[in-house]
């Protein structure tokens, strides 16, 4: 291992004019008594920068003040040979320079190596182990024994699979940089020991989500007493559902939902009882949706004429496409009112609702010798 990672080091060598430098501090540089670079040593490491990962002048010293002091660049040349090895390069290699300079003064074989080979272990092919690094660069930090092998462990049990685990690997950048210990175990004790929620529950949310458990305890206790406020009880099958929308949703956004549904006639009761029946509409809380939502309700209250209150028992359409659902099925269904072949319209919330394939059986394909526009409607 040693001596192939030597000789993979050297066939990505650096320019010669680097070359020349290899022991800069003994011609014309030197150190404090406290060990502290000096100003000569200051303008190598930016002039090494710029020249080996092609960083501006500005950025290479404000990255130089926290690099380690170097009596030679074997070792930066041995770490930056070792990544372009990876196919780091370019932006990505300048991007984990700047995330954690140190990296260049530390061993490639003993710091480096080891997490590659763990990752590749996993199952992680040489390109997804670079991306994976390039999500979560706090890989490189942790040794892979004594806290990144029990981090991944206690991952991929709440993923439920190593596939779950490597899937989430690959595209999310936010849960592997939080503590199991001081993070994820207290938030897993908190909803299983006083919300009622076991762990096997969880893993439900944090397969999809998994910021939400690593979110702060304190603010996990504040989600809940947001909950407990808007009277779902602890123990409730809704309330883990609740959690985990309320967590997307800032408290800015959530009161600019109330108050546009309260301009709609909803009381904080329906709002409440919509919360209950169906909390993924909280999350439609951009401006956009915000834009959206208010024409929905206009359309479903003004258009169609369903009460506000009926709404808030069956909120699942505020959530489905207003110009691909809702208008095409309510033309639909007044067609089908015109010619007599319908007329339950205090049905028109469930058959928003209902499934593409079952609505055509039902309301559609009946009719289509009879009616042929109501496929060209939808």
């Amino acid at each position: 291992m040693q001596l192939h990672l030597h000789s993979l080091v050297r066939r990505h060598a650096l320019l010669p004019s680097i070359q020349l430098r290899r022991v800069f501090f003994s011609t014309g540089t030197s150190v404090s008594s406290s060990g502290v670079t000096t100003s000569s040593d200051h303008h190598f490491l930016v002039e090494y920068l710029v020249d080996t990962c092609g960083f501006s002048a500005d950025d290479a010293s404000k990255i130089s003040k926290s690099l380690p002091r170097f009596r030679s660049t074997e070792k930066p040349d041995a770490v930056l040979g070792f990544f372009r090895s990876r196919g780091l390069d370019g932006a990505n290699l300048k991007k984990l320079i700047s995330w954690k300079p140190g990296l260049l003064g530390w061993d490639v074989e003993t710091s480096l190596a080891p997490k590659f080979k763990f990752l590749r272990d996993m199952g992680f092919s040489e390109s997804d182990a670079v991306n994976v690094v390039m999500l979560h660069p706090i890989i490189l930090s942790l040794n892979v024994q004594n806290t990144l092998l029990p981090r991944l462990k206690v991952w991929e049990s709440l993923f439920g699979s190593r596939e779950i685990l490597l899937k989430n690997l690959r595209r999310c950048n936010r849960f592997m940089s939080n503590s199991i210990e001081n993070v994820v175990r207290p938030n897993l004790n908190f909803l299983r020991d006083e919300c009622g929620i076991p762990e096997e529950r969880v893993s439900l949310v944090v397969k999809r989500h998994p910021s939400f458990i690593v979110q702060n305890p304190d603010a996990l206790r504040a989600l809940v007493d947001r909950t407990d406020r808007l009277g779902v009880p602890r123990g409730s099958g809704m309330l883990l559902w609740i959690l985990s929308v309320l967590h997307e949703v800032s408290r800015e956004k959530f009161e600019a939902q109330v108050k546009l549904m309260n301009n709609f006639g909803w009381s904080n009761s329906d709002f409440i009882t919509a919360i209950k029946k169906f909390p993924n509409f909280l999350g439609l809380s951009t401006d956009l949706s915000i834009e959206l939502l208010q024409r929905k309700m206009e359309f479903l209250v003004n258009d169609v004429g369903i009460s506000p209150s009926d709404i808030a028992c069956r909120p699942v359409p505020l959530v489905l496409s207003l110009e691909k659902r809702l208008i095409p099925r309510f033309r639909v269904m007044e067609i089908l009112k015109s010619e007599g072949l319908w007329k339950s319209t205090n049905k028109l919330l469930i058959i928003f609702s209902t499934s593409g394939p079952k609505f055509l059986q039902k309301y559609v394909l009946p009719y289509q010798d009879i009616l042929p526009k109501l496929l060209e409607v939808l």
